[in-house]
């Protein structure tokens, strides 16, 4: 299998179709953190994104031509929702999160939008937001709430 580059993935708007390849994926990158908590159940982590799939509002993202992962940016009322940025395993740890992250942000930042999102507690992708400018805003027994900021760019 050759090597996947970070510039070896586009974006697509979602469709409703893509709901079961998605919720399956979910089910396969949340099992982990799900399990450490208790909280893995097989049915309910699919049916809890076929019961918030928004596929306006979602991105597959594709790479080699084969679906990937996705995310959702969920208006709120001051800027967006960062939900279900979900990447195939076998292709984490290769820098197409951290690009795709970028792009999203690079368009929060010039429309002057705040981004937030929540992570399971103990999470590794807490790491991912972490260094690309997100901080905590609160926390419970469960999630942990992240806030980026939109990035203010200087005058030339």
């Amino acid at each position: 299998m050759p090597t996947i580059t970070p510039y070896d993935w586009t974006l697509r708007p979602a469709v409703p179709e893509d709901v079961e390849a998605v919720a399956d994926l979910r089910a396969v990158v949340m099992r982990p953190d799900l399990e450490r908590l208790g909280r893995y159940d097989e049915h309910r982590v699919r049916q809890r994104l076929r019961d918030a799939f928004l596929p306006e509002h979602t991105s597959v993202i594709e790479s080699g031509g084969a679906f990937a992962g996705c995310v959702t940016l969920r208006p709120g009322t001051d800027g967006w929702w960062l939900e279900n940025f979900l990447l195939s395993p076998a292709l984490q740890g290769q820098g197409i999160g951290s690009a795709v992250l970028r792009s999203l942000l690079t368009r929060a930042d010039a429309e002057r939008l705040t981004v937030r999102l929540d992570v399971l507690r103990g999470s590794a992708a807490r790491r991912l937001y972490e260094r690309h400018g997100f901080g905590l805003e609160r926390e419970d027994a469960v999630d942990v709430f992240l806030v980026r900021e939109p990035a203010v760019r200087e005058a030339s």
